[in-house]
């Protein structure tokens, strides 16, 4: 059974920062797409960003320039650098291994208020 741990979730003021990992075990890493998700209270997940095992990202209209995907392939890590965070950035933050049909680890949540 794929294992996905996600991590560095917490409160931050409009502006600021925060890095979110997941640590992937019992899946084969290189072959997968890996992705972060986000769900607001009342809303729909929705995707954020994805990485290939290649490098190549995609990223929602919403957090372009402001969020790097990465991924470290050799460790089974991905992350989420969050920069300039918004009050709307205000979610449960989801990794995601194989799309929306995949494999979910149990989020981390994400606060950006004053």
């Amino acid at each position: 059974q794929v294992q996905l741990m996600e991590s560095g979730g917490g409160l931050v003021q409009p502006g600021g920062s925060l890095r979110l990992s997941c640590a992937a075990s019992r899946v084969r890493f290189s072959i997968y797409v890996m992705g972060w998700y986000r769900q607001a209270p009342g809303k729909q997940r929705e995707v954020v960003a994805s990485i290939t095992y290649g490098g190549s990202t995609v990223y929602a209209d919403s957090v372009k320039g402001r969020f790097t995907i990465s991924r470290d392939n050799a460790d089974n890590k991905v992350y989420l650098q969050m920069n300039s965070l918004k009050p709307e950035d205000t979610a449960v933050y989801f990794c995601n291994v194989g799309g929306p049909s995949g494999d979910w680890g149990q989020g981390t949540q994400v606060t950006v208020s004053s």
